[in-house]
C-alpha cells in the first residue's frame, strides 16, 4: 500500500471526511440521558448513507478479532476504550461516551471520535475530556512535514501525563488509505525525532485514548477494550494530511 497519497486521492479522502464531520457533529448535538446506543448507531447509518458514503466499520473485521464488526459506530461508555458495540443500553446522566465512526467514498477511508459527557458529570471527568481533546491538538500541531512519528507521540503523551493521566498502552494511531487501518502505527508516546519521517501526502489517525486510574487495558467479551481497572477513558480522533504547510485536517 502506497503511503504517500496524490492530490486527487486526498480530496476524495477529503469529502469522506466532510461527510464524517457532519454525521459526528450531529451525533453530538443528539446526544442525551435516555438515549440507547442502538438509536445511535442507526441515525449515524441513515445520516452516512444519505450523504452518498458508506459506513467503514459495518461488516469490518480488524486485526485480532473473531467476527466482523456488527455496526456503524464505536460506542464506548465510561470504562470502556474504544470499539464498544453499540447495544439496547440507554445513556444516562452521568456517563461519558465515545463515539468512533468511518466512512467511505470510492474505496478511500475517512476515521474519526470524540467523547462527551452525558448531561452533567463530574469536575475530574470534565478534566479527562478536556485533556483527552487537548492532547489530540498537540499531536496534530507536531504533525509537520520533516517531523517523525515520534515528535507526535511525544507530543502526546508528554501532556497527558503532565495532567496526571494515562496514555492507554496497546492502541494506537494509524494511517489510513484505501483500508482502514494502514501503516505507518501512530504512538500515543514517543521520543523526539525517532520513528518514520512524515512527508507531503501522507494520511494519518492520530487518536488519543486516556484514562484517570491505569495505562493497562484488557478485552472484554464483545471484543471492545476496557481499562483493567474500570477506571473512566476518554477517545479522540481526526483524520489528517501531511502536506508542506502544515497538517490539513480531512474530519
Amino acid at each position: 500500500m502506497a503511503l504517500v497519497k496524490s492530490q486527487p486521492e486526498i480530496e476524495t479522502m477529503a469529502r469522506a471526511g466532510a461527510i464524517l464531520r457532519t454525521v459526528l457533529d450531529t451525533l453530538k448535538a443528539e446526544i442525551r440521558p435516555g438515549l440507547s446506543l442502538l438509536e445511535l448507531d442507526k441515525r449515524a447509518r441513515q445520516l452516512i448513507e444519505a450523504a452518498g458514503g458508506k459506513p467503514a466499520f459495518l461488516g469490518y473485521k480488524p486485526s485480532g478479532a473473531t467476527r466482523p464488526y456488527p455496526a456503524t459506530l464505536c460506542t464506548s461508555v465510561n470504562n470502556v476504550v474504544v470499539h464498544g458495540i453499540p447495544t439496547s443500553y440507554a445513556l444516562r446522566a452521568g456517563d461519558i461516551v465515545s463515539i468512533d465512526c468511518g466512512v467511505k467514498i470510492n474505496g478511500w477511508y475517512s476515521d474519526a471520535a470524540f467523547t462527551v459527557a452525558v448531561g452533567e458529570v463530574s469536575p475530574q471527568l470534565k478534566k479527562l475530556i478536556s485533556v483527552t481533546e487537548e492532547a489530540l491538538q498537540r499531536g496534530i500541531d507536531a504533525a509537520q512535514h520533516g517531523n517523525t512519528v515520534g515528535d507526535i507521540g511525544n507530543a502526546v503523551g508528554s501532556f497527558i501525563k503532565k495532567q496526571g493521566l494515562y496514555v492507554v498502552k496497546g492502541l494506537t494511531g494509524h494511517g489510513i488509505g484505501t483500508n482502514l487501518h494502514e501503516e505507518p502505527s501512530i504512538f500515543n508516546e514517543g521520543k523526539p525525532g525517532t520513528g518514520p519521517k512524515l512527508v507531503p501526502g501522507m494520511v494519518i489517525a492520530i487518536e488519543p485514548m486516556v484514562a484517570i486510574g491505569t495505562n493497562e487495558i484488557v478485552q472484554l467479551a464483545d471484543e471492545s477494550y476496557g481499562t483493567k481497572d474500570g477506571s473512566i477513558a476518554a477517545h479522540f480522533e481526526k483524520t489528517i494530511a501531511i502536506t508542506k504547510e502544515g497538517p490539513r485536517i480531512l474530519t
